[in-house]
């Protein structure tokens, strides 16, 4: 499986409203100059998140999108399925030998159970974390 830059960039847009959540709507402008993204490309992938009841666009001056449920309710993997289809990772699998097929149906489980289990929540305050540090030793 491959994340194209659809998923990477709808993720962003949706990260982004998550960080923005209560303070009004947020432009594809204002998201594409702060995370250097084509205002055009971002325009594109909105729709299908629309579409989806995953966002509510608000129109007027001071208009743009808002997230249409709570960041904690809204995982990685809705986003993904919208913008990238199913996920899957190997195709026919029905045919393979019987320990590859086990094989790649735990690992497409796993790939599953990390996106249904991340919300924008987890993602928007991850984001916001401003510590570089990689470690944290107790002692």
């Amino acid at each position: 499986m491959r994340i194209s830059t659809k998923g990477r960039y709808g993720l962003t847009i949706m990260i982004e409203l998550a960080k923005n959540q209560g303070e009004g709507p947020t432009s594809l402008k204002t998201i594409a100059q702060a995370n250097n993204l084509s205002e055009h490309y971002l325009e594109q992938l909105i729709a299908p998140l629309r579409n989806a009841g995953l966002v509510k666009s608000i129109r007027g001056a001071y208009g743009g999108y808002i997230l249409a449920d709570a960041p904690t309710k809204i995982t990685a993997g809705d986003v993904i399925r919208v913008l990238e289809g199913p996920i899957t990772l190997v195709e026919g699998i029905e045919e393979e030998e019987p320990a590859q097929r086990e094989l790649w149906i735990r690992i497409r489980d796993a790939i599953k159970s990390v996106l249904d289990h991340t919300t924008l929540e987890d993602l928007a305050s991850h984001s916001n974390d401003t510590e570089t540090d990689g470690y944290m030793f107790y002692i």
